[in-house]
């Protein structure tokens, strides 16, 4: 089975094992789903099965968790390889990871760490997605992680150190809207100032999530419903980028698979709304 074109994947849902039953058993209102890589990064066994079966009714698009893109360990070709295995069965239209660094020294600390934005960086990170892409045989996309820290050496705005970086390589990008929100809450920027840096023909799809508010600062937590401050800047993203393939992610506190598919129901309205709201090109 061959995936879409990445233009006409439409509106997704990240798959969870929990909902294996009601998407075999059913016809859920999904257009594709997004896997965890590393959950499938197997030969064989149930969840392989489980995802083969609903890859036989549905696109995939493939999101790692372990890359490591901005690490100083050497890539790691053994996770390259079995990452590759992996496409070659579920023949996904994107795969994507992030834009961070996961560990050093062989530790990986399962968390999304942040780049220092500098040059140095962005020459070190354009290496490495070059080593992988040549790898792979194709683009990967690379998403914006939230971030709660900031480096004092930072000379590039994160906005245009992903335009750079997808200038360079050529590879893709995954707009996490949600991420955009809850870094510039953060760090006290302007969200829209950084959607409307990214590159149009860039973007590979977005993300939607939810996230904990804390007052003085968000946490990226994937545990809650979108809030209305995120759908309005996905709007805007959408006013501004045109029809982009969007998904919705739910890690934890995960409700039945209708709650979700409500709520992507919702994500088509506002992104038909904001088309309709984008001025003609004479």
């Amino acid at each position: 089975m061959t995936a879409r074109a990445v233009t006409s994947l439409g509106f997704g849902l990240g798959l969870r094992p929990q909902h294996y039953p009601a998407i075999l058993d059913g016809a859920p209102e999904v257009d594709w789903f997004e896997i965890l890589s590393e959950n499938y990064m197997v030969d064989g066994g149930r969840p392989l099965a489980k995802l083969m079966a609903v890859r036989a009714r549905y696109p995939m698009v493939m999101h790692g968790v372990s890359l490591s893109i901005g690490s100083t360990d050497p890539i790691d070709r053994d996770y390259l390889a079995r990452l590759k295995a992996l496409a070659v069965r579920v023949e996904p239209a994107i795969i994507s990871d992030h834009l961070c660094w996961t560990g050093i020294a062989g530790l990986n600390m399962h968390d999304l760490l942040p780049l220092p934005l500098t040059e140095e960086a962005l020459k070190h990170v354009c290496a490495r997605v070059d080593q992988v892409q040549s790898f792979m045989g194709r683009p990967i996309a690379l998403e914006n992680a939230s971030t709660y820290v900031t480096f004092a050496e930072d000379a590039i705005p994160e906005w245009e150190f992903l335009a750079e970086m997808a200038r360079r390589t050529g590879c893709r990008l995954l707009l996490d809207v949600n991420n955009v929100y809850v870094s510039a809450f953060n760090h006290d920027f302007r969200a829209t100032d950084y959607i409307d840096a990214i590159p149009r023909d860039a973007v590979a799809y977005i993300h939607l999530a939810g996230h904990e508010h804390n007052k003085t600062y968000i946490i990226d937590t994937h545990d809650h419903p979108v809030v209305e401050d995120v759908w309005q800047l996905y709007a805007y993203a959408i006013r501004r980028l045109g029809p982009v393939a969007t998904m919705i992610e739910r890690d934890d506190k995960i409700p039945p698979l209708e709650e979700l598919t409500a709520e992507l129901a919702h994500a088509r309205e506002v992104a038909k709304a904001a088309l309709g709201q984008r001025p003609q090109v004479a």
